[in-house]
């Protein structure tokens, strides 16, 4: 009778267990709030319609590129910095949400980011750092203060070629890519203005006077993608460092950082005649290479060579830095004009919309670049054959970063 009681009782607290479970599930699952219907109105001006439909696709940040789970990313601080303009310009709560989101998930509550790692002095960590700052204004949260300045931290230490330029990765030794500029010195320079009483911005100069001196080419007036010191790549030009073909990307992030950095540096510093000189004198070469249809190939130069196509992150990469830099008086009227058929270009070729508004980006080179493995040589048959991908995040933040200023 004993040993019924008990096998009674303890059937009975099993299924009470289980029905406790259940409940707490269910009530979990109840308390979700429901994911609101996104609506895209093609009234919209074309940088919130895009920004919408990145929400409708993803409703959190970080699985944004098919992401399986979240990652603190320069493409996804790419889009994040795209997001503050819009909000900043909107005060769209939906849009400051999804970067307070963002930012929670990547960075703890004392304040250590996520698969980061300082020793890896890899200059791409640092770019998801600028949507940092305004965070930390907006919500006093000290865990966004000290990943600012565990970042600095990271540029305080970062190595750097014999003429002071820092290196693009650990893993990539003596060697700058153009890429690098965008993905340091903005920050550097937001960085120093606001914390260190603007004295670092001769070194932030320096950064643009090495890739500058050493990857421009007389003949085109375009920058190479890359440049080793050591000339020990293979990829590398023996007599002058270089690699050996003109990505559009890669100059596109040039012309961002350039147009970022001048936002900070004060108008009586003696460097910043020197950066919109350089800005004035890429813009003039890269203007000679724009498609009739408004738009730059994948390898800037070889127009419509076998192969070559129309990329999109380099076209509105583009579009952002001539809009933008002759919105702030940095270049001759002109080239809004030359931003504003280049985003027209966009809009007609390379933008397709849903039926429910929905609108993606198209032929979007999906990464570039040298040496690593599989090795990587920078040849012009390298760069055509890149993935091609839809709704990539290197075609989605520059798209409303050129939205934003076309706008204008």
């Amino acid at each position: 009778m004993k040993t019924k009681i008990t096998i009674t009782s303890l059937f009975s607290r099993s299924v009470m267990s289980i029905c406790l479970m259940l409940f707490f599930c269910f009530k979990v699952i109840g308390q979700q709030p429901e994911k609101k219907a996104v609506v895209i109105s093609k009234d919209l001006k074309w940088s919130e319609r895009m920004a919408l439909s990145i929400l409708k696709r993803d409703a959190q940040a970080w699985q944004i590129d098919n992401n399986e789970k979240p990652k603190w990313d320069y493409k996804l601080g790419l889009v994040m910095t795209s997001f503050e303009k819009l909000y900043q310009k909107t005060n769209n709560p939906l849009y400051g949400d999804y970067i307070k989101e963002y930012g929670q998930t990547v960075i703890n509550t004392s304040g250590e980011i996520l698969n980061y790692k300082l020793e890896d002095y890899n200059i791409d960590n640092i770019n998801a750092g600028k949507m940092l700052f305004d965070l930390y204004k907006r919500t006093k949260d000290e865990r966004y203060l000290v990943a600012l300045k565990t970042l600095r931290k990271q540029l305080q230490t970062h190595p750097r070629t014999n003429s002071g330029g820092f290196w693009h990765k650990k893993i990539y030794p003596y060697q700058m890519w153009l890429d690098g500029l965008y993905m340091g010195t903005p920050f550097y320079a937001r960085y120093t203005l606001e914390f260190d009483g603007g004295k670092d911005f001769d070194d932030i100069a320096k950064q643009f006077e090495q890739i500058h001196l050493h990857t421009i080419d007389k003949k085109t007036g375009l920058l190479f993608h890359a440049w080793d010191e050591s000339k020990q790549m293979p990829w590398a030009n023996k007599e002058t460092g270089t690699s050996p073909n003109f990505w559009s990307r890669s100059i596109g992030w040039y012309v961002m950082a350039l147009v970022d950095v001048l936002d900070y540096m004060p108008k009586e510093h003696p460097k910043r005649k020197e950066l919109i000189q350089f800005l004035n004198e890429i813009s003039v070469a890269v203007a000679k290479y724009q498609d009739p249809s408004g738009l730059w190939y994948q390898v800037t130069d070889s127009g419509s060579k076998e192969g070559n196509y129309l990329e999109a992150s380099g076209s509105e990469m583009f579009v952002y830095a001539f809009a933008k830099g002759a919105n702030k008086g940095y270049l001759p009227k002109e080239y809004k004009e030359l931003a504003i058929k280049g985003f027209n270009g966009i809009t007609r070729k390379l933008v397709t919309v849903d039926a429910d508004g929905e609108i993606h980006i198209t032929q979007v080179c999906a990464s570039a670049g040298l040496g690593g493995n599989p090795y990587r040589d920078g040849s012009y048959e390298y760069y055509i054959n890149e993935k091609i991908k839809v709704d990539n995040s290197h075609g989605l933040g520059p798209f409303i970063l050129a939205a934003l200023e076309v706008e204008k």
